[in-house]
């Protein structure tokens, strides 16, 4: 594949998994791409690594999201790079090449969609197929520039998706215009969810725990979201410290990873990149009392936003702290960067809630995402208010 057709090495290297859409259908005419650990029949899924795509053969079904796609109208152009086996937040990816990121090019995509978001953010399909379980459609929207979406935990089937850490793997997506996000969401979402969302919410700690000049720059999308639901009101989210979130959102999420993972890594002893082989390290001898602790944890925060949200208000606050760090970052600030990071991502996480992050301003001169969180399945309701917000503050569709 030559660098025309790949501008931003978004795509899996090889040829293309194109398949064609329905002749009509509400998502008629927009162009898709989708992320490599989702099936498309007759390819191979390499869930971003050599080894797995060696010990899998072609899949014999595509995943319902992906025919949901072209069923109403959609044109697949192809599968895009993930992190390997998606356990990661920058986007690398040792063995197909890291994407770049087409807003800022010298930073991270982001990950562990960052195929995905690379080839919305530059253009070369309307939407992207995503999965999320820590961050990482968030993350990779925040960074790149575009609109993302973590719908409720169980609204979009993962059938013919590999898997991560079930309890908390979903299937998102992004695209560069609010409207289209809106669109692939009433194909994919389940009926209901519609209906006015408010009061708007600040919680304290996501916005302590940015850096100044990132909450500086999202105030005047705060601003505009206070035009459209009032002034927020600041609410503590998480009392423990987002420290101690991201401590058992780690525990508990590397017990799924092992139980879902550890068999094919245990039998096959894959190489990984850098960060990728010390989560799987780390997984491999997690402490049971320790994910136990995050399990139990889990539940208790769950409960309390589901509690805060259930009347239909809204939480807002930045997607990420900081914009994509740079491309020769040491392992050691990108891990910085990862802890700050999940203490955030863990807030919907944990209770399995909507999450829908706007290309709301730059730093620097690289994209930085404001997060609208609501109780679970207000999925469309949040997506109808995430294009209020982007025509209201100007951001886009």
């Amino acid at each position: 594949m030559t660098d025309s057709d790949n501008p931003f090495g978004a795509f899996v290297p090889g040829p293309r998994a194109e398949r064609p859409g329905a002749a009509s259908g509400p998502l008629l005419g927009l162009s898709f791409a989708v992320k490599d650990l989702f099936d498309v029949a007759g390819t191979v899924t390499t869930y971003g690594h050599p080894v797995w795509a060696e010990t899998h053969g072609p899949a014999v079904a595509t995943a319902p999201v992906v025919l949901a796609c072209l069923q109403a109208g959609a044109r697949l152009i192809g599968k895009t790079i993930t992190m390997e086996l998606a356990y990661g937040l920058t986007g690398e990816n040792t063995w197909q090449g890291t994407p770049i990121n087409p807003a800022a090019p010298d930073r991270f995509p982001g990950g562990s969609s960052a195929g995905s978001a690379a080839a919305v953010a530059g253009r070369l399909c309307d939407f992207a197929l995503g999965s999320d379980t820590g961050g990482s459609v968030r993350i990779p929207a925040s960074y790149c520039g575009v609109f993302g979406i973590r719908p409720s935990w169980g609204a979009v089937s993962l059938a013919g998706a590999a898997p991560l850490a079930p309890s908390y793997d979903t299937c998102g997506w992004f695209a560069a215009d609010a409207e289209v996000l809106r669109r692939v969401g009433e194909v994919l979402l389940p009926a209901g969810g519609e209906g006015p969302l408010g009061p708007l919410l600040r919680p304290t700690e996501p916005w302590e725990n940015a850096d100044p000049d990132v909450a500086a720059a999202l105030q005047p999308a705060m601003l505009a979201a206070e035009r459209l639901l009032g002034a927020a009101l600041a609410v503590a989210v998480a009392p423990e410290g987002l420290a101690v979130f991201e401590a058992h959102f780690r525990a508990s999420q590397a017990e799924e990873v092992w139980a879902s993972l550890g068999g094919w890594v245990s039998r096959h002893e894959p190489a990984f990149g850098p960060g990728v082989a010390d989560r799987f390290a780390a997984a491999r001898v997690m402490d049971p009392a320790r994910a136990a602790a995050g399990r139990a944890f889990r539940r208790q925060v769950a409960a309390r936003l589901r509690g805060l949200l259930g009347g239909g208000a809204v939480m807002a606050y930045p997607t990420s702290p900081c914009p994509a760090p740079r491309r020769d970052s040491s392992q050691e600030a990108l891990q910085t960067v990862r802890v700050r990071t999940i203490g955030v991502t863990a807030i919907a996480g944990f209770a399995g809630l909507p999450e829908v992050t706007i290309p709301a301003a730059r730093v620097g001169g690289a994209p930085v995402g404001l997060s609208l969180v609501a109780a679970p399945g207000r999925d469309r309701a949040l997506l109808a208010l995430a294009a209020a917000l982007a025509q209201e503050a100007g951001l886009g569709g």
